[in-house]
This record gives structure tokens, C-alpha cells and sequence, in this order.
């Protein structure tokens, strides 16, 4: 069986349409929309309601660790729109959604990544796409295992979970023969991103799950141009499966 994975997706709805093609299925490994863009300032939500200029400005910031700045800076911005800020994101989150969703082939099997909001899921899905969270679902006669999100950090994307409440998740899993997640397990090689020059949060529970029960594969995205893109611990082969945003082209795993 010939299952094409992906994950940071973050819009590219034109990738997503052709992602399945020859494969039995598509895995889906979340971070599905473009909120803001390290890449092209011009791209995503924030420069769509702000202008490149202040993209620039808050990219800046946060490339800066300078986080406090960045989100004071955000507010302001928020605010000049008038009222609340989150009608305004909700309109275009959901725009993304649903060009996404429209691509999206099937069958298809999706976990949210950190800057997902799975309760805006919903409305979106179509028949094939089964979404999994904490779960478990067979694929090809194998065990597959899904955890969504990401752990808490100063960007506080909005599918960000505390340690103890994302390790329950995986703890719920039990013995799976691939895990798949959104973040890597918490091993240095897989978090630093060698572009943005800084550690990703992977977690802890990951990798003793790893230990303890050694799937055949890990599979997971989040870290965009990662130090290392794979990694055998035990017989365990650790996999990033690429930003897929930048490249458009799926993993090819054969079960």
C-alpha cells in the first residue's frame, strides 16, 4: 500500500489537489493554513489585513525573540480594525479552509498542527477525510496513531497544549505501528531549524513513547528545514516528512 504524507501545508491549496496522486491514501499532518509568512512577507492572514509593511515590522520582531514588542505591536494593528480581532481572522481562516478542504483529496486522514483551529474543521470536511486527534485508526493492515498540536510556546499558535494534557494523547495511543504527529519527538537533531536558527518544542512524550513500545515509523513536520530529516532510534525510523508549503511534494511511505 502507497500512502503519501504531508504536513505544513500553511495554503498551498494548488500542491494539496495533485498531493494524492498514485497513492492508496493521504496522511495530513496538519498546520494546514498561512497565517503569516517567514518566507514572503507579502503572503498570509496578518499582511492580507496589514500590508507587507507591518508584516515586515512584526516578522522582524519575533525573529528578534523580541515577543512583548511583537504582540504589543499586533494589538495595536488588531485594533485599528475596531471591536474584537477575531471576527476578522475567523473570515479569512475560514477562506483558507475552504480552498483547502476543496483540495483536499481522499480519502484522507488529518491531525491539527499548532496553528490549525480544529473547531473551524468541521464545516469543511468532506466525505473520505477522517480527522484523528489521541487516536487510532488501521491503514494497510498496519496501526496508525495520531496526536495533533503543538506544546506551549511564546508564539501561542492557537492548537498549543499543555506537556501533561499532549502526553495523555499519546499515552492514549498505546502500541501503534507508525505514529504520526504534527511536532517531532524531543530530540535536538530534529528541532533546530537551520534557517530560522533556533530550537522548535518537540516533546518529551514522544520519545518515550518511542522507547517503550518502538513503532516501525515517527512521522511528523513542524520544523521546516530541520538539522536532521530522519533519525533511527532503536528500530524506530523518526521521519520528517518536509514542509510542504515549500515543496509541494509529498513523503512516500510503502506498508
Amino acid at each position: 500500500m502507497r500512502i503519501h504524507v504531508v504536513s505544513d501545508v500553511h495554503g498551498r491549496a494548488d500542491a494539496l489537489a495533485s498531493a494524492a496522486d498514485g497513492a492508496d491514501a493521504l496522511i495530513c499532518l496538519g498546520d494546514l493554513i498561512l497565517f503569516i509568512d517567514y518566507h514572503d512577507h507579502a503572503q498570509g492572514i496578518f499582511a492580507e489585513l496589514f500590508g507587507q509593511e507591518n508584516a515586515d515590522r512584526f516578522i522582524a520582531l519575533r525573529t528578534q525573540k523580541r515577543f512583548d514588542e511583537a504582540r504589543e505591536f499586533s494589538r495595536s494593528l488588531w485594533s485599528s480594525l475596531g471591536g474584537d480581532a477575531w471576527p476578522h481572522i475567523e473570515r479569512a481562516v475560514d477562506r483558507q479552509y475552504a480552498e483547502l478542504f476543496a483540495a483536499m483529496p481522499a480519502p484522507a486522514y488529518l491531525t491539527y498542527g499548532n496553528v490549525d483551529i480544529p473547531r473551524m474543521w468541521g464545516p469543511h470536511l468532506r466525505d473520505g477525510h477522517r480527522v484523528l486527534d489521541g487516536e487510532t485508526t488501521e491503514i494497510g493492515g498496519l496501526r496508525f496513531g495520531f496526536v495533533g498540536g503543538g506544546l506551549r510556546t511564546e508564539y501561542r499558535t492557537p492548537y498549543e497544549l499543555d506537556d501533561d494534557d499532549y502526553a495523555a494523547k499519546v499515552e492514549a495511543l498505546g502500541e501503534v505501528d507508525v505514529l504520526c504527529a504534527h511536532i517531532p519527538p524531543d530530540v535536538p537533531e530534529l528541532l533546530y531549524d537551520t534557517v530560522a536558527r533556533r530550537f522548535e518544542r518537540g516533546s518529551r512524550a514522544l520519545l518515550e513513547a518511542i522507547h517503550r513500545t518502538q513503532p516501525r515509523y515517527v512521522l511528523f513536520g513542524h520544523v521546516h528545514q530541520p538539522l536532521a530529516s530522519r533519525m533511527r532510534i532503536g528500530r524506530t525510523e523518526c521521519v520528517n516528512v518536509g514542509h510542504f508549503r515549500a515543496r509541494g511534494v509529498p513523503y512516500v511511505l510503502t506498508v
